[in-house]
């Protein structure tokens, strides 16, 4: 009777460890995700000046010849 009390007392705990350790990955999986998130968020504009000035450049040599 005591030798099928500790197996079930070691199934049980198992069964805690199993879902702890899944907790705890799923809680790393989030943060990873977390923190890669900031790296493609902040898209800086290209400047649009620089197409404008080339535009004008274009026009204006393109005029000339």
């Amino acid at each position: 009777m005591i030798s099928l009390l500790e197996f079930a007392i070691l199934a049980i705990a198992t069964m805690f460890a199993v879902a702890a350790a899944a907790a705890l990955s799923w809680m790393f999986l989030r943060v990873a995700f977390a923190l890669m998130q900031p790296a493609t968020a902040r898209r800086i504009p290209s400047p649009t000046a620089l197409a404008r000035g080339t535009a004008q450049l274009a026009r204006a040599y393109a005029a000339n010849r």
